[in-house]
């Protein structure tokens, strides 16, 4: 039986205002339905180390998710962040430092890991993905152009691989291209079959 056949049995419910993480999940034939927009305070210690961050704020989605899980309930969080030699680069506050974020990535190798937790009422699982992504060198005007022309403004790093500087200004990645978009669909898929078949047999 393929999983999202499995998967019948569960409200799987996705805790993200990402569009690309929607898009990536429905993809994939499992069903869920988003979950209610709600507010989470998304700091971390600042001693954490930066491939630590993504994981740690999935987790800290999760529990801010303010409704019981009801039976059957499977609740996905995530979180992405670009990582540039030890150093976290977020969303950007303005197109000004979307194109510093973009001209310190290229001609650079940068690590974009993203921390996905599923949880039930049973159990709790997190992990996380890292892709490895080169950018090429790229003059002003391109950097400009993106910048205006396209929407860095929620996107971790300033950019989207997907876009149309994915196309011109991508070298090579090292790991799952989707991971680079915000969703580890592969991994989540054999994360989520794990998942249910070690819930207790009420569940299925």
């Amino acid at each position: 039986m393929l999983l999202h056949e499995k998967l019948k049995e569960f409200n799987i419910i996705l805790a993200s205002v990402s569009p690309r993480r929607r898009e990536l999940l429905k993809e994939t034939g499992i069903e869920y339905r988003l979950a209610t927009k709600f507010e989470c305070d998304e700091c971390y210690p600042a001693t954490l180390p930066a491939e630590e961050v993504a994981p740690y704020l999935a987790t800290l989605k999760s529990h801010a998710y303010p409704f019981d899980l009801a039976h059957n309930d499977i609740l996905i969080t995530a979180d992405t962040t670009v990582v540039l030699e030890g150093e976290v680069l977020g969303k950007p506050s303005s197109k000004q430092e979307a194109k510093q974020m973009i001209a310190r990535l290229a001609g650079k190798e940068h690590c974009v890991v993203t921390g996905v937790t599923i949880r039930s009422r049973e159990r709790e699982r997190t992990f996380a993905s890292s892709s490895k992504v080169r950018f090429a060198s790229l003059t002003s005007q391109e950097i400009e152009y993106y910048v205006e022309h396209y929407n860095p403004m929620d996107k971790a790093g300033a950019y989207g691989i997907q876009e149309w500087i994915g196309y011109v200004g991508i070298e090579s990645i090292e790991g799952s291209f989707f991971n680079v978009m915000g969703l580890p669909v592969q991994r989540l898929y054999r994360e989520l079959e794990c998942f249910i078949e070690a819930l207790p047999s009420c569940y299925l």
